[in-house]
């Protein structure tokens, strides 16, 4: 299962109603997708929506919350990646919030995950800035560490050099990116579905490094991965991109009410050879709206008309009565 930008709301800017209905929503619908049985639930960053800036306490606090809604059972694994809201953009990242980040997920920046041959690689898109700051300096190290051990394991072992033989073989698998920000692309322009970014703003063009990373980390990443699939967050709509004619890249919309009208998540069957994906939708918030109101109005009527009517029978009687005399 792939879920995204799910922001759960701090101290600063949340409003307790806003938290009580949305994140009850949330937890409602993450429950509910747990009956597919997913073997490994990816979450693609923005877990929170003031990571970047709360305090101990705050971050606890939301942490618990977190916990408390997502909570699944020991046979379902949940990874979750690192987004800009959660240690903040890259001007704002510190090693300290990376590393709280890291301690409460149990997250490593780049690393590997592999489940049943399939080879899935994490990244922290946020560090890829390419101005050598340390983090960033650190990332691309560990990234260019894991090319190398990937691009091994796709050689045959009498063909590989020393270095390969020495290293810890892995599947022959090509290898699936899920990230927060997504590969660089103009805009959202050619991005179809109903849950795509409104008409209006698929125009709007992107900013490098701000709605996506720049064209230099995005080709970066193509080369040493050569991925089959990449699955990115960020943008709270769905797109579908094809990279150089071949590599489906597939934006995941928030699972949020609070950020769009019809959130969604993607079920996905994934082999070391294939992939399958399946978008599943949750319920418009306008049209659970609507059903609770008529549902209390509907409540009103029947409770004004238990109370009123032994009033109106005993009016009646009066008359009939009065008549009668």
């Amino acid at each position: 299962m792939f879920l995204s930008d799910t922001h759960l709301l701090g101290e600063i800017k949340g409003h307790w109603l806003d938290k009580l209905r949305r994140e009850w929503q949330m937890e409602r619908a993450f429950q509910t997708a747990l009956l597919l049985q997913p073997d490994v639930v990816f979450i693609l960053g923005d877990v929170f929506d003031e990571g970047k800036w709360s305090r101990s306490q705050a971050w606890a606090d939301d942490v618990g919350r977190f916990q408390k809604m997502f909570r699944h059972p020991a046979e379902t694994e949940l990874v979750v990646i690192v987004g800009n809201h959660d240690i903040g953009f890259h001007y704002e990242m510190t090693t300290y919030k990376l590393k709280r980040f890291e301690k409460v997920f149990n997250f490593t920046s780049e690393m590997l995950v592999t489940r049943k041959g399939v080879n899935f690689v994490l990244v922290n898109s946020v560090a890829l800035e390419g101005d050598g700051c340390t983090i960033c300096s650190l990332a691309e190290a560990k990234l260019i560490e894991l090319s190398h051990k990937l691009n091994c394991s796709q050689q045959e072992q009498k063909h590989s050099n020393r270095r390969c033989r020495e290293m810890e073989q892995l599947p022959v698998s090509q290898p699936i990116l899920l990230q927060h920000y997504p590969l660089y692309r103009r805009s959202d322009s050619e991005c179809t579905g109903e849950d795509s970014a409104p008409p209006e703003e698929k125009t709007i063009p992107f900013k490098e490094k701000y709605d996506v990373l720049s064209q230099e980390a995005s080709q970066k990443l193509i080369w040493w991965f050569h991925p089959r699939l990449i699955l990115s967050g960020h943008t709270h709509s769905a797109c579908e991109i094809l990279h150089d004619g071949k590599i489906l890249e597939v934006s995941v919309p928030s699972f949020s009410w609070r950020n769009r009208n019809n959130p969604s998540f993607i079920m996905g069957s994934i082999t070391p050879t294939n992939f399958s994906l399946q978008k599943c939708f949750l319920p418009f918030e306008s049209r659970v709206f609507t059903i609770y109101c008529a549902a209390g109005a509907l409540l009103v009527v029947l409770l004004l008309a238990h109370f009123l009517m032994p009033s109106f029978y005993f009016a009646q009687r009066l008359i009939s009565k009065h008549k009668a005399v």
